[in-house]
């Protein structure tokens, strides 16, 4: 029986060549210019997820949602969200109130500035979509595109996704058009909370040769780029551990509720009764 794999990588060493479901269809905005657009997340998870298994029995262990108060488990139903106004109040939102806060970003792209592609720190950055142009509408895709690969121009934009609304960059990237999720600077920590070491090389012993050779050393391990190459060592490990552990008869079969196995008593529950009945004996030996 043969495990559960991840999609093959292709030539360029990425990961699954099938790009997945829409997260929306949309438009980007720039000015008077609309085009239509499907947006798609470029991002993969290729983690392995481990089953929670009762070691006693290895029944599968449950998450469950519990009320604080009164112990017992609470049905999805009956669960709403809450904004923690103070340390003793709530503000309750329901999904009915939460549904119609509906931000004007919502399946837009609304291209707000263009800055110089430079001028942006990269860490603002942090997850990549696509952008694919509905058909017969690739001249404003390609007409966008162009111009910002011309200009080294990225546009600066709001775009709503599921309920949150994101700060995001534009860029042209290839034939396409990315999406770049970022933060805003209220979510970053400022290098200024850090104590670093600001000062010139000089003020740290550093000598003009230790610099020069530092310098031949990077020169040296310079290589084209190409993220094929670098590989999850940890997870090749372990599906290669899993694949031995098959070979040698490790699987363990899974385990229903009705096939589960009574628990065994626990090691260190105590046999009070055992215990009274040896301390009458060493009493009345005693004599007391």
């Amino acid at each position: 029986m043969a495990r559960k794999t991840s999609n093959d990588e292709n030539e360029e060493g990425y990961g699954s060549e099938s790009t997945g479901r829409p997260i929306w269809t949309g438009s980007i905005s720039f000015g008077l210019v609309n085009v239509p657009v499907s947006l798609y997340s470029l991002e993969q998870r290729d983690e392995i997820h481990f089953k929670l298994l009762d070691s006693r029995n290895n029944a599968g262990v449950k998450y469950q949602r519990v009320n604080q108060v009164t112990g017992e488990e609470v049905p999805w139903d009956q669960i709403v969200r809450a904004y923690e106004y103070s340390d003793e109040n709530l503000i309750v939102i329901s999904n009915e109130e939460l549904k119609g806060l509906q931000v004007e970003s919502l399946k837009q792209i609304e291209v707000q500035a263009f800055v110089n592609r430079d001028q942006v720190d990269e860490m603002f950055y942090e997850k990549p979509y696509i952008l694919v142009p509905k058909k017969k509408t690739e001249k404003g895709y390609v007409l966008l595109r162009e111009v910002m690969e011309r200009t080294g121009r990225i546009g600066i934009a709001k775009v709503a996704i599921r309920t949150r609304e994101y700060l995001a960059a534009l860029l042209p990237r290839g034939p396409g058009l990315v999406v770049m999720l970022m933060r805003y600077a209220s979510e970053m920590r400022s290098l200024k909370n850090y104590n670093l070491p600001d000062q010139e090389p000089e003020a740290y012993n550093i000598s003009e040769r230790e610099m020069l050779l530092a310098e031949q050393l990077v020169e040296a391990m310079v290589v084209d780029w190409s993220p094929g190459q670098y590989k999850d060592q940890y997870r090749e490990a372990l599906m290669n551990w899993v694949d031995e552990k098959v070979k040698s008869g490790g699987l363990t079969p899974k385990v229903s509720a009705d096939e589960a196995t009574a628990l065994p008593e626990a090691a260190n529950v105590i046999d009070l009764a055992s215990l009274l009945t040896e301390s009458v004996k060493s009493k009345e030996a005693s004599g007391d």
